[in-house]
């Protein structure tokens, strides 16, 4: 009976060791990322990057999206609100990460929108119609073209700007950094360069609460 008992206690103890050793890595990592963050963003926010919130803001959430993915759908109105309920204090930076096959013409015809200065109204159409241009995650990038057309582009700029090399170098650009920085799904956050502590809508606002509370 007592070495039953012994068994178990090692066991407990053993148990208690990895979940310590799971949780000190966790922080550890999470204070490398936001020291890398302050030191140099440029892997996580580049010159081109679409941006939304006040320029003095002290907490910034940077996203690495897929157009074609349903749950970056339904995260973006989520995200917006946890904006407004902090007015000036949150800016947030979009990046392109299209794992889906056929993903990269919609990105590129998102960043050509930018150049417009029409970034987050296309955004929000390409997201309004998702379901009929990438029905089952299959994305048919030639039907977004039905949906845009009332955001105000100047549609034969957008054509020619999605398909020049700028365009190209945007998604390798992003895609590279997307890989540095160990995404491999969408949506991915970092909250002033820490990343989440495990996935879910609670979790990005829990850490967006917990930077806000040390920068305000």
């Amino acid at each position: 009976m007592k070495q039953k008992h012994l068994v178990i206690s090692s066991a407990i103890i053993l148990i208690i060791a990895i979940v310590a050793g799971a949780l000190y890595y966790q922080s550890q990592s999470s204070k490398a990322a936001a020291e890398a963050y302050r030191h140099d963003r440029t892997t996580f926010v580049r010159d081109y990057s679409p941006s939304i919130g006040s320029s003095t803001a002290k907490v910034e959430i940077v996203e690495f999206f897929d157009p074609a993915c349903d749950t970056c759908k339904a995260f973006y109105p989520k995200v917006k609100k946890l904006m407004e309920d902090h007015p000036g204090k949150i800016r947030l930076y979009e990046r392109y990460a299209p794992f889906h096959t056929g993903s990269d013409s919609v990105v590129k015809i998102l960043a050509a929108a930018h150049m417009q200065g029409k970034f987050w109204q296309t955004l929000e159409a390409v997201f309004a119609a998702q379901s009929d241009w990438a029905p089952h995650h299959r994305p048919q990038p030639e039907l977004v073209w039905n949906y845009i057309g009332g955001v105000g582009l100047d549609m034969e700029r957008l054509r020619q700007d999605m398909n020049s090399p700028l365009m190209d170098k945007i998604v390798r650009q992003d895609l590279g950094d997307a890989q540095k920085l160990n995404v491999t799904a969408t949506p991915e956050f970092f909250v002033n360069g820490k990343p989440l502590p495990s996935w879910g809508w609670e979790q990005l606002k829990s850490l967006v609460e917990s930077e806000l509370s040390a920068a305000y």
